[in-house]
């Protein structure tokens, strides 16, 4: 995925918050956007905006434990990248 994509997909993500999302193992969350970060509702901490365009740079890939040394809550980066409200048809 070419970086030149990420402020759309930034964009698809924040269009989102509030909605109900599962991760790989189906656990259901729902998450807010503040400034340029990420906030679960099942979770006490921010996921910065760059772990998702860090995350992109390798979509698709089968699960979180692929990128689970390289960003921050790849459970819930994973699940957010890998739905359908956010990847379209783009991956």
């Amino acid at each position: 995925m070419t970086p030149t994509m990420f402020p759309a997909v930034w964009a698809r993500i924040a269009s989102h918050a509030g909605e109900r999302f599962s991760t790989k193992t189906g656990r259901p969350f729902k998450y807010s956007i503040e400034h340029d970060a990420l906030v679960t509702d099942s979770t006490d901490y921010t996921l910065a905006k760059g772990n998702f365009a860090e995350a992109l740079k390798q979509v698709p890939f089968d699960g979180p434990g692929r990128i689970a040394q390289t960003v921050r809550g790849p459970a819930y980066v994973w699940a957010i990248l890998h739905d359908s409200r956010i990847r379209g048809t783009d991956w």
